[in-house]
């Protein structure tokens, strides 16, 4: 028989064995929501919050750009802008800007992530399907990052759970307000339901300009920036998603059969394109432009202290030496003492 714990006035309340039970059950409760970090499928009610339609205002605002809620997506992240990006799919056959929503908040600095527990949050070039919705989050809604994907893998990196989800509350995700979610988790099944299987998810750690990469050039991550950078620039000259791949431990491009190269294997011929090259050569003479500006005025603020500097020594000097001068024990008596005041020297007339 279980032995029984007993209230003051002798009743039995529960068996130690039940009261063990209980804790287990309220350990595993706990170990779970550290699991399941910003996205497990724990769900706060059992409501249709999934499924709520798109405001007709959306509706309206994607037919006036040409497009349609059925139509393909692009959703695009910048960390130090801290903004997300929804792009359509209009009948020009390019993508549009529809809407940008702010990022309440994001895990770690920028840069990306590279193991399990850093609490940073992933940058990178990610697909979204289907299977990666989370219509019944801990965090109002929720789509999963795919992270880790072909790249990650191939550096060895590690991390599980990294979700775009609602609440404002970030472990390594990107927090967005919940009617942000809402709109977006609802584009997205919308684009599904049109026949779209998945969208390209681009993270970037902030816009790829000449002006935001000279202020980062000493980063260590400068390499793999430069490297999604590519994959940026041709999104923004043809307003397509790039089709992506990995090999040589490296994010290619628009390469014939993506999705069959080996990670961590060679890399074919990569195609060249006239009009990336331009840019990117654009961008690095901006860049160098950039940090030599900021390098002659850095030595012009310099100069200017340094004369500053120089000019307070020489007032301070002379003004020690002068009160060195009347300073100390000795008795002065002023010249003019005793003797009548001076009388005012006249100006000439005119003067």
């Amino acid at each position: 028989m279980d032995q029984r714990l007993f209230s003051q006035l002798g009743r039995p309340i529960v068996t130690a064995t039940v009261l063990r039970n209980i804790c287990s059950a309220i350990i595993l409760l706990w170990i779970s929501f550290g699991l399941v970090a910003c996205g497990g499928f724990l769900p706060k009610t059992s409501d249709n919050r999934h499924n709520q339609p798109l405001q007709s205002s959306v509706v309206s605002a994607l037919k006036a750009m040409g497009s349609s809620p059925g139509e393909a997506m692009v959703v695009r992240i910048f960390k130090q802008e801290q903004t997300l990006e929804v792009w359509k799919h209009t009948s020009s056959g390019q993508f549009k800007l529809f809407k940008s929503y702010p990022i309440c908040a994001f895990s770690g600095d920028l840069g990306p992530k590279v193991k399990e527990g850093d609490r940073q949050s992933p940058e990178g070039f990610y697909t979204i399907t289907p299977g990666l919705m989370n219509p019944k989050s801990n965090y109002y809604l929720a789509f999963n990052t795919g992270f880790p994907n072909k790249f990650d893998r191939a550096w060895g990196r590690t991390g599980s759970q990294l979700m775009v989800h609602g609440d404002c509350s970030s472990r390594g995700c990107y927090a967005m307000t919940d009617e942000g979610i809402a709109e977006i988790y609802a584009l997205a099944r919308e684009s599904f339901k049109g026949g779209n299987s998945s969208f390209q998810l681009q993270i970037f750690p902030f816009k790829m300009t000449p002006s935001n990469l000279a202020a980062q050039t000493k980063s260590p991550n400068m390499s793999f920036w430069k490297n999604i950078k590519d994959g940026y620039d041709l999104f923004e000259l043809n307003k397509k998603p790039p089709v992506w791949d990995v090999c040589e431990r490296k994010y290619v491009f628009n390469v014939a059969g993506g999705g069959a190269l080996n990670a961590t294997g060679a890399c074919p011929p990569m195609p060249q394109n006239a009009a990336l090259i331009a840019k990117q050569q654009a961008d690095e003479a901006a860049v160098v432009t950039t940090l030599a500006a900021a390098e002659t005025k850095a030595a012009e603020q310099a100069a200017i202290k340094a004369r500053g500097d120089a000019v307070s020594g020489a007032v301070g000097g002379a003004v020690s030496g002068l009160f060195g001068l009347f300073g100390g024990q000795e008795k002065v008596t002023p010249v003019m003492s005793g003797l009548p005041a001076p009388v005012p020297f006249k100006r000439p007339a005119g003067l």
